[in-house]
């Protein structure tokens, strides 16, 4: 429910407004060193307040060690890391409690838990959780060596030049999506499993854990159904596995075949516009309109392309960890 991975394994917990947010790692090897310098590069790409059309909420959200390291060296037992939440205004939820925001997990939440859930900030459901998985990425990326994984906004709004998408939502008073193409080289032949552990399989699955994703593709994506099979086909040009075409996206027969792996994601709207809507107010049985306060994205799209690159990353570190294991039965 909140875990996913098999050898490289991780958990997260907390909530937006609760006392932290945190993620507990099994797997990572000993002698690993991580110290906090680690990590600033990429929090740092992730915080808003950074660039226009993002959150003006800011946290030092610096990573806390509690299990796991000792003399900035992992010790091979369980890795647990945490981030406070300090800045928060817990009260501009506290006047929408009554009408759920369309496109956000509010009403849902509330049926699925009776209420109990915590409502502040999105609680679990927040975007705030994927820090934790940008604190995975930061580790799994040092675990593989002479892998390179980049992620890139590449549209906003419909438009190829993102300030001009940004400026739209500004103009618009409203939110926008995106889209971020993510490409990672350096990958050998064969990692992945037939059907269900596919590559884009597992992929896709930790794409989907993060708030605002709605679409994924791979390699030409959803162009492969005009195209005939003779221009889909990637012809092999050596014996390395080379292709003259990458129209798989890297990936044959759920396996990694040591071409780019490419693939693309659609981010929507954030749905706490501040563009007036209309909900159902839960008190009174009665639809009426609102716009949401608080402090919020306008285009979520701009801090996503890090969190895409950490969890590709968590997927192929479990993915080797789980190769070398094959590879010492076998032998």
């Amino acid at each position: 429910m909140n875990s996913f991975g098999k050898i490289f394994r991780v958990s997260i917990f907390g909530e937006s407004h609760g006392e932290c947010v945190g993620i507990l790692i099994d797997g990572v090897h000993a002698g690993l060193h991580l110290s906090i310098d680690d990590f600033v590069i990429d929090i740092e790409r992730r915080k808003g307040g950074l660039q226009k059309a993002t959150t003006p909420r800011k946290e030092d959200d610096l990573p806390i060690f509690k299990t796991g390291i000792f003399n900035d060296k992992t010790t091979g037992a369980p890795l647990t890391i945490i981030f406070e939440n300090n800045n928060i205004r817990s009260s501009d939820y506290e006047k929408q409690r009554d009408i759920p925001r369309p496109g956000h997990a509010d009403f849902v939440a509330t049926k699925k838990f009776g209420g109990f859930e915590d409502y502040r900030g999105s609680g679990h459901f927040s975007g705030r959780l994927t820090l934790c998985l940008v604190a995975a990425g930061v580790i799994a990326k040092k675990m593989l060596s002479n892998i390179n994984i980049e992620a890139t906004l590449v549209e906003v709004g419909g438009e190829r030049n993102i300030e001009e998408g940004i400026q739209k939502a500004i103009d618009g008073k409203d939110s926008v999506g995106g889209i971020i193409e993510c490409k990672t080289t350096g990958l050998s032949i064969g990692l992945g499993e037939p059907f269900f552990d596919s590559v884009e399989s597992l992929i896709s699955h930790i794409v989907f854990s993060i708030p605002a994703i709605k679409g994924i593709e791979f390699g030409s994506g959803f162009a492969a159904a005009k195209m005939f099979g003779s221009q889909h086909n990637d012809a092999i040009i050596d014996e390395n596995g080379a292709t003259k075409t990458n129209n798989a996206g890297g990936i044959i027969g759920g396996l990694t075949n040591g071409n780019e792996l490419v693939f693309r994601v659609a981010v929507k709207p954030t749905s706490s516009t501040p563009k007036t809507q209309q909900s159902l107010n839960t008190t009174t049985n009665t639809i009426e309109e609102f716009s949401v306060k608080g402090r919020h994205d306008l285009c979520i799209a701009l801090r996503v392309p890090v969190v895409i690159e950490a969890v590709t990353a968590i997927v192929l570190a479990d993915l080797m960890m789980l190769e070398q294991k094959i590879k010492r039965v076998l032998n």
